[in-house]
């Protein structure tokens, strides 16, 4: 119950201070409804924060809280998160071949934790969130990374388009992985820097994405089910990037 308590935080005033002291939160949640000068403050602090917020019903806070929340619950972040120039500029510092991770609408914490496993295992450099429809980087995100998600660079955006905009003025390729395509993953050059996009669990890649990709790629598939969790799959482009590099030496 104690770990529980120390992942949010309640109450306007207490919000409100935590934000202005550049406290990072994953969300807030506002009873609809909310009126005055303080609760004008703060939407205006979360807005130029970046930092996703959203009305709820007074009972969803009332569930959640036992205590005076005001009408205000925010959610504590469980990583220290960079911005993408920082990304960016530090992948490209380490190494010729940077790889980065986008994820387009994965919303299981658990395979979020996944990826973040399989790209440190990787030797990746960071991966990139939409900070609204995706999964919540909470402490089931980062338990089943096996802390992964504290060891590489996190990246939340407001938009994954101007991202991947910056990705590709920045010199980075884009690799969609989609079934799009009649190109597999073994014709696809994965070498220098490289931006692989997964997409949701049950639409993929979004349309937006998938025309701002440089590459398509696709996984054989020799079975009945023609898909692979997204965890999976984004573990088998990862190591055949891994695969392609090592060749390069």
């Amino acid at each position: 119950m104690e770990e529980k308590k120390m992942q949010y935080l309640f109450g306007m005033h207490p919000v409100l201070e935590a934000v202005k002291a550049g406290k990072k939160f994953d969300k807030v949640l506002l009873k609809q409804g909310l009126e005055g000068a303080q609760f004008r403050e703060l939407l205006e602090l979360l807005k130029n924060n970046e930092i996703p917020f959203q009305f709820v019903p007074g009972e969803r806070l009332n569930r959640a809280v036992r205590g005076a929340h005001q009408g205000v619950l925010a959610y504590i972040s469980q990583i220290d998160y960079v911005d993408i120039e920082q990304l960016v500029n530090t992948a490209l510092a380490r190494t010729d071949n940077p790889l980065i991770v986008i994820l387009d609408g994965v919303s299981d914490v658990r395979n979020l934790g996944a990826i973040a496993r399989s790209l440190e295992c990787a030797g990746g450099n960071g991966i990139i969130v939409p900070a609204k429809g995706g999964a919540a980087i909470n402490a089931d995100a980062v338990k089943a990374s096996a802390g992964a998600l504290m060891r590489i660079d996190t990246c939340k955006v407001s938009n994954l388009r101007v991202a991947a905009y910056y990705l590709k003025q920045s010199g980075f390729r884009l690799v969609a992985a989609t079934e799009k395509t009649d190109r597999l993953i073994y014709d696809v050059d994965m070498t220098g820097p490289v931006a692989i996009i997964m997409g949701s669990e049950g639409k993929g890649i979004s349309q937006t994405m998938l025309d701002l990709a440089d590459d398509r790629a696709a996984i054989p598939m020799a079975g009945e089910i023609t898909s692979l969790n997204v965890s999976v799959a984004s573990a088998v482009l990862m190591f055949e990037a891994v695969r392609q590099r090592i060749n390069k030496l």
